[in-house]
């Protein structure tokens, strides 16, 4: 980067606290999770109890931590029964589980989002009625024991921090911002910070000098896909994950999977697809976990029951 370039722009966001360009120097990150480590586990796709009982197997045979479980079909497409068994689940091995706001415009009946343009609203709420729905999916988890939410709008995100504020919802309730939010620069970052973002998942494309910058403008950890789904580019980025924490940290290091189905919204279907998907998930997990402690042996790892995990209520 040219110090000499663009200056008055550069002088402007300075004052206002922010990285002045990405960070070329790749600077490490002083900041932590409250228990003082520098990364955690998170597994995706997590459908379902019988899938979250496939990993958490999967996770005791290969001896890899897990502190987070998150799945992308909807609250709404969970019976409470199966919502209960997962909260059981979660709160026995001591993890974050979180579950996706059902309702959604990529599953509406309106036609932009299904036109060229227009997929990037997939996860947005389409209208004031689909807000309530949301946040009556949030009620309803929150009722069974679950307290952690996976959110894809900004004003959702707005409205359940106000609504933690005031006592409607459970203060500890944390909110996983959905990667599909798209927020791509520090600016935008810390805005989802401040409008009450949790943890956010960056972009799958985002490099190694966008995401220090990113850190420099924000304190909420990072959810980073250290593999990436098809559907969201298909990257494979294994042995960028030591730098990623290094730079980025705290992170949540995401195991997405190439070469596989889309199966949103899940079900009897495809449950076996789906539990196969997640045992390999916690596989990438190992893979990625050991080329951690050999490339960057000095990084702490959070271990399960951290203080401020979304860990299931029961």
């Amino acid at each position: 980067m040219n110090d000499g370039l663009f200056e008055r722009t550069r002088a402007t966001l300075a004052a206002a606290g922010l990285p002045q360009g990405d960070d070329f120097a790749l600077r490490s990150s002083e900041k932590r999770f409250p228990d003082g480590a520098q990364y955690r586990v998170e597994i995706p796709s997590v459908e379902g109890p019988k899938v979250l009982s496939a990993v958490l197997e999967e996770a005791a045979r290969l001896e890899v931590a897990i502190q987070r479980v998150s799945q992308g079909s909807g609250i709404f497409m969970l019976t409470d029964a199966e919502i209960r068994e997962m909260a059981r689940l979660g709160k026995q091995a001591q993890i974050e589980v979180s579950l996706f706001v059902g309702p959604r415009a990529g599953w509406d009946t309106g036609a932009q989002v299904v036109s060229s343009a227009g997929k990037n609203l997939g996860a947005r709420l389409r209208g004031m009625d689909q807000v309530i729905y949301a946040v009556e999916d949030i009620r309803r988890a929150c009722d069974l024991g679950i307290r952690s939410v996976l959110v894809a709008d900004e004003g959702l995100l707005w409205l359940v921090n106000e609504m933690k504020k005031n006592g409607e919802l459970p203060a500890n309730l944390v909110q996983k911002v959905s990667v599909q939010m798209g927020a791509s620069n520090p600016i935008s970052v810390r805005w989802m910070e401040q409008l009450g973002a949790g943890t956010y998942n960056i972009p799958t494309d985002t490099s190694l000098p966008m995401l220090g910058a990113m850190r420099q403008a924000a304190v909420i950890p990072f959810d980073i896909y250290v593999e990436a789904p098809d559907d969201f580019g298909g990257f494979v980025r294994y042995y960028e994950a030591p730098e990623m924490v290094r730079v980025a940290a705290p992170v949540y290091v995401k195991l997405g999977l190439r070469n596989s189905p889309n199966i949103y919204p899940t079900g009897v279907h495809v449950e076996n697809t789906a539990i196969a998907l997640g045992r390999e998930r916690v596989h990438r997990a190992a893979l990625a976990v050991a080329l951690l402690r050999q490339h960057y042996p000095a990084a702490a790892m959070s271990q399960p029951g951290a203080d401020d995990l979304g860990i299931p209520e029961i």
